[in-house]
């Protein structure tokens, strides 16, 4: 899977991110995952997507929709796992980020703030 690190106006801390951006990469999302797998700083950036699913979760995440250009649309803390098909969406999105509960606050992440791609590996 691709991953990238991504950065807002270039300061630290950054996020290293997973990329699903194929149709099973995608349906997948962190399904089946355990916590540990998805330590603070790292996510899965699931693009094009517009919602998303808890189904086979097992544990809960915060979620953060971006547009192409990687500004951020919408931010949604503590998702939690086996909630349901559509446990989230914002229909004006590119992609969404999942992220350890917790990291909306940790990094500070608020709508209108734009990340961008400082390092891709795999492309």
């Amino acid at each position: 899977m691709k991953k990238i690190i991504m950065a807002r106006d270039g300061q630290q801390p950054e996020l290293c991110v997973q990329v699903a951006d194929t149709f099973l990469s995608r349906l997948r999302g962190l399904m089946l995952r355990t916590p540990s797998s998805l330590p603070l700083g790292t996510g899965l950036l699931i693009a094009p997507c517009t919602s998303i699913h808890m189904m086979f979760m097992r544990f809960a995440i915060d979620v953060v929709y971006v547009s192409e250009q990687y500004e951020v649309i919408k931010c949604v803390k503590n998702v939690l796992p086996w909630i349901g098909i559509s446990a989230s969406f914002d229909r004006k999105a590119w992609g969404v980020l999942e992220l350890p509960r917790g990291s909306i606050e940790r990094f500070s992440i608020r709508k209108g703030q734009i990340w961008e791609i400082v390092h891709k590996d795999g492309w």
